[in-house]
């Protein structure tokens, strides 16, 4: 099952590339208004929905997302060093807990995102 989670944005064209250009994910949907990001083959993907079409009232309330994307590859410094090359903004730098290795993302419009190794 294929699920979408809206990430809200201002001008999701501009997301468009940075989701995949910046962070590297794949187009999955783009037909008018509905622009979908993610990896092929994978379920789950991002629905870069426009502040106006969330419904009246649904300012943009940038912060946490609580989207946890993996990074594919072996070498998590590497890959986050890879999208710091790409202009990739870290709002936390790769860090390493008792429960796991993480580091968060920041895209254009303020949305973040938990980045974590694939397993």
């Amino acid at each position: 099952m294929f699920t979408s989670v809206a990430v809200v944005v201002s001008d999701p064209e501009r997301s468009l590339k940075w989701y995949t250009e910046k962070l590297g994910l794949d187009v999955i949907d783009h037909e008018g208004h509905w622009i979908t990001v993610g990896r092929k083959g994978r379920p789950g993907k991002l629905h870069l929905c426009k502040v106006d079409e969330a419904g009246p009232n649904q300012g943009m309330e940038p912060g946490n997302s609580g989207i946890l994307l993996h990074l594919p590859g072996g070498d998590f410094a590497a890959a986050c060093e890879e999208l710091k090359s790409r202009g990739v903004e870290f709002s936390v730098e790769p860090t390493t807990e008792s429960w796991g290795t993480y580091a968060q993302v920041r895209d254009p419009d303020g949305n973040e995102h938990t980045l974590m190794p694939e397993a």
